[in-house]
């Protein structure tokens, strides 16, 4: 009898939290995601503990919203879906940082993990919401011309390519890490002279193309929706007289 309270009173949750989200204006929800997104990664220079938590709640709101019959299945939705899911690399470091606080020990290859997750869901976000305001700016000023370009198989490959791509370079910072941190002495001598700085200047590179990408990302971001914002006033205006 005990064991099957737990299970009622879940499916109970379960039940009022789907019929609130039947009722809910989903697109306003997901405009309102992609709002808190934008301000979390190409407005704030660094990531705070508000911004992050806020985050974090709106990315599982958003993969339970995106589940409901009444949300269609664009290739927006998909590239929304991506970048919600990014959230879970935020989770996995907090969960690595909290397991280092409570051991009370600083144990560098699982720092630095939690440290380029950080980095990869902050990359990965960048460039999907690049991509959804690329695919606003496709919908708003070649809707017809673009349409086959805006399918849910391209966006799928998108963010295949996007996630592969941050994943390799993830890869990379770790890897140049626990060079670091082991502390081992580079051979002088033999092919491995050659190819032992390989991995530091590679992530060293990397790092540095990252942050210039960043820039451009915030610049190309903010001359789309200045486009889109203009053009809508305009075409408003001429409705109006």
């Amino acid at each position: 009898m005990q064991k099957t309270i737990p299970g009622c009173f879940f499916q109970q949750m379960y039940s009022s939290l789907t019929g609130i989200l039947m009722e809910r204006d989903h697109m306003k929800d997901l405009r309102r995601y992609l709002a808190l997104k934008y301000i979390q990664y190409l407005v704030l220079s660094s990531s705070h503990a508000l911004s992050t938590l806020l985050g974090l709640l709106g990315s599982v709101y958003t993969m339970i919203t995106l589940q409901s019959a009444k949300v269609s299945s664009k290739s927006t939705a998909v590239l929304i879906s991506s970048l919600a899911k990014a959230d879970m690399l935020v989770l996995v470091s907090l969960l690595l940082q909290a397991g280092l606080w409570t051991s009370s020990a600083s144990v560098s290859p699982v720092a630095a993990l939690a440290r380029n997750l950080l980095t990869a869901n902050a990359h990965l976000s960048c460039v999907l919401l690049s991509c959804v305001a690329l695919e606003a700016y496709l919908i708003t000023f070649l809707p017809t011309e673009s349409r086959h370009l805006r399918t849910v198989r391209n966006a799928r490959m998108a963010s295949r390519l996007i996630w592969l791509l941050v994943a390799a370079e993830c890869a990379l910072f770790q890897a140049d890490d626990l060079l670091t941190a082991g502390g081992a002495s580079a051979p002088t001598h033999g092919p491995w002279a050659l190819l032992s700085p390989l991995p530091s200047t590679a992530a060293a590179l990397l790092r540095s193309l990252s942050y210039i990408l960043g820039i451009l990302l915030r610049i190309f971001n903010v001359y789309i929706y200045y486009k889109i914002f203009f053009s809508v006033s305009n075409r408003s205006r001429l409705k109006s007289k």
